[in-house]
């Protein structure tokens, strides 16, 4: 799919953020197209999620900026960043196990007025037929691929323009991993920009246009998904050679 290259939907620049006083992220770069699927690999502990969550404003920043859809986000929480329709789907299926498939969804869109609520729900379990016919269950009773595929669901019911996820694969088979992506293909076809941090190199290259390298803090490589000897040069990268 062609990718504009109109005004960026997401402008990350000289992003300083980390826990306290303990800086992980030291000046970080990154930009994202509507519509485009952009990879963040690297190594444990590069800063992948501390950046993730320095842009949905689940962490400070030190210094930098962050423009969303043409407005900078300096200053907003978490709340204000969904709904300026940003998602972030974070690490581990973190879903309300004691509530069933449709409370998640409900309590996902719980600001939305009742109506519109139900039009999203229906929206987004459209994406996953596994968890729609489970609608009725708790979450404790999915398997780990489906808490997964609701926990995607969760971030769909906000209709976001920007959707990020942190290591959707982690714990799924690659059947499931691959069930995943083909959703967030699809949502890519639509319009909605995707930011995937994924360990699963290969599987994550099937779907994304770029990708960015980031290894102790910093960017170390931008490049298109497709460029050659695209492993080698993360290695090199990661490793500062």
């Amino acid at each position: 799919m062609p990718i504009s290259e109109a005004e960026p939907l997401l402008a990350v620049s000289g992003l300083v953020s980390g826990y306290g006083k303990i800086e992980v992220l030291h000046g970080v770069d990154l930009a994202l197209r509507r519509g485009e699927v952009v990879a963040l690999l690297g190594p444990n502990g590069a800063g992948k999620t501390t950046l993730l969550r320095a842009i949905s404003g689940l962490l400070p920043w030190m210094a930098g900026d962050v423009v969303f859809d043409g407005r900078s986000l300096k200053g907003s929480g978490a709340r204000q960043t969904v709904k300026a329709g940003l998602g972030h789907v974070v690490e581990g299926h973190r879903i309300f196990t004691q509530q069933t498939v449709a409370d998640n969804l409900l309590l996902a869109g719980y600001d939305l007025p009742m109506t519109e609520r139900a039009a999203r729900i229906e929206e987004a379990l459209d994406y996953f037929p596994e968890i729609a016919a489970k609608r009725r269950d708790l979450g404790a009773m999915l398997s780990g691929g489906q808490q997964q595929m609701l926990a995607v669901a969760q971030g769909l019911v906000r209709r976001p323009k920007l959707l990020m996820l942190d290591e959707p694969s982690a714990g799924l088979s690659p059947v499931l991993v691959d069930r995943v992506l083909s959703v967030l293909a699809r949502l890519s076809s639509q319009g909605t920009a995707v930011l995937l941090v994924e360990q699963m190199i290969e599987k994550a290259l099937t779907i994304a246009h770029r990708v960015y390298g980031l290894s102790q803090g910093k960017i170390v490589l931008e490049t298109a998904a497709g460029s050659e000897n695209l492993s080698e040069r993360l290695e090199r990268a990661y490793f500062g050679r």
